[in-house]
């Protein structure tokens, strides 16, 4: 749905989940965002003049009827000091359907409109107050699954990321000014520097920079999205019994029928703060059961597209050839080999562990007794780490779409310095670092597109 971008209306929405509760949130934001709440807010103190920014306690009232719809707590913040640097007004209410339908309803047919899904923070970027960057943010901190997501997510709010490309690009139009000046006035005897020297100012104070962001890619999609980790191995190893022990919860049917899962499961989980997709899929093996062949389907698309691989054997039984197969597949993975059920008795195939899975150092567990899941866990986090996880950087490129704009301004300054060791055309070298330019500020959203605008806020909630 495209979305209705007039400042001059003024917009509504249920700001707090649906659902009874304690408290629920009607926002209203826009030019007559007071004079709408006075026509249904009767106030128990009938203040002479209302302050900004305070709490006014009274009731909503239907003005047909003159009945009253609910006690509520009315704020009015004025602009331009509030989310959207509009006016707006908050009627906290009890929460329920019912009286917070009401309550929008009445708003609405007071002068208001039902607000787009994320129509409030595009108005916070539409009035100056935040940049794209820091809008995207917002919907980061509210799908935050760990403590690091959301203090990455918070380091963006806080314009962390907007700084650095806005400090890239202010040193990226000096360049490109002493690059015009050159084309403007080539008889002038101005100081301009020598092509090696902008080379060697360009490397360092734009293209460093960006590529250090783009370095850091991974951290933020690992930390905004997670990792796809896959528990794998052939039926009835303790795949199931391993996921509920790390989940520490009985998610999924545990039997000593071989085969029980025909589906994947997938469950969040949050390691050290690192948030991780952790999936049990059915055992691999030969099965001619429709249902468990097309659930060995669904594991080996799994594994194709799987960040971590937990592979489970059980060590009570002999090593067999789909344990030998299995861990063929995965050997190009990062992966952890777990030899399970070691409260049964040790199988002599075991005593040399490394030469069935050489290029690993298997962990014994009894998923059924939880032994050893601690060591498992720091493997498992070790593991990740070595995929250059760098957890404690703040400002990282957090989001496929900054990845690209990161990857095609990075690839219009390596051109112009290519030009400029070249002693190549300065209006050639001009023309790619405006398209560096260009791609920046695509980022910080100062030359987005309307249409990526509209995909980008629609992600959002109605309300936020």
């Amino acid at each position: 749905m495209k979305l209705i971008k007039s400042l001059d209306d003024t917009i509504a929405a249920i700001a707090t989940p649906i659902g009874a509760g304690g408290i629920g949130v009607v926002k209203i934001s826009g030019p007559k965002a007071w004079a709408i709440s006075q026509q249904l807010f009767h106030s128990s103190t009938c203040p002479q003049t209302i302050q900004s920014h305070r709490l006014y306690h009274g009731h909503i009232v239907e003005p047909a009827t003159g009945k009253t719809v609910d006690e509520v707590l009315v704020s009015l913040m004025r602009a331009p000091t509030t989310y959207t640097r509009e006016d707006v007004v908050e009627i906290n209410c009890h929460s329920g359907l019912a009286v917070l339908d009401r309550i929008l309803e009445l708003v609405i047919r007071a002068g208001a409109r039902m607000a787009e899904p994320g129509e409030f923070t595009r108005r916070a970027f539409l009035n100056g107050r935040i940049d794209l960057t820091q809008a995207e943010a917002v919907l980061d901190i509210i799908n935050s699954k760990t403590r690091r997501s959301l203090g990455l997510a918070s380091e963006q709010l806080k314009g962390g990321l907007h700084t650095i490309i806005a400090d890239v690009r202010t040193h990226l139009l000096e360049i490109l000014a002493i690059v015009e000046a050159a084309i403007d006035f080539p008889d002038e005897d101005l100081e301009l520097l020598e092509g090696k020297q902008l080379a060697d100012r360009c490397r360092e104070q734009v293209r460093d920079p960006m590529a250090r962001l783009l370095e850091n890619y991974e951290n933020g999609r690992i930390l905004r999205e997670g990792l796809s980790v896959i528990i794998a191995g052939k039926p009835n190893v303790g795949k199931s019994s391993l996921l509920n022990k790390l989940l520490r919860s009985n998610r999924a049917l545990v039997t000593p029928v071989p085969g029980t899962t025909r589906d994947v499961i997938e469950e969040p989980l949050s390691l050290r703060g690192i948030p991780l997709r952790l999936t049990d899929t059915a055992g691999l093996r030969q099965a001619d059961n429709l249902v468990e062949r097309l659930g060995m389907e669904l594991t080996r698309e799994r594994l194709d597209c799987a960040d971590l691989v937990l592979f489970v054997v059980d060590r009570s039984a002999p090593v067999t050839d789909e344990d030998l197969q299995i861990y063929a597949d995965i050997r190009t993975k990062p992966r952890v080999v777990i030899l399970n059920k070691i409260d049964l008795e040790f199988h002599p195939d075991f005593a040399s562990a490394r030469n069935h899975f050489p290029d690993s150092t298997p962990l014994e567990i009894s998923a059924l007794r939880g032994d050893g899941m601690e060591p498992l866990e720091e493997a498992i986090f070790q593991t990740i780490l070595g995929r250059r996880l760098d957890t404690e950087s703040s400002i990282v490129a957090p989001n496929l779409r900054h990845k690209f704009c990161l990857e095609h301004g990075l690839e219009a300054v390596d051109r112009s310095l290519n030009l400029l060791d070249a002693a190549g055309s300065a209006e050639l070298v001009a023309l790619e670092l405006q398209e560096a330019l260009s791609h920046l500020g695509e980022i910080i959203g100062s030359t987005t597109r309307e249409d990526l605008l509209d995909e980008i806020f629609g992600r959002f909630c109605v309300g936020k």
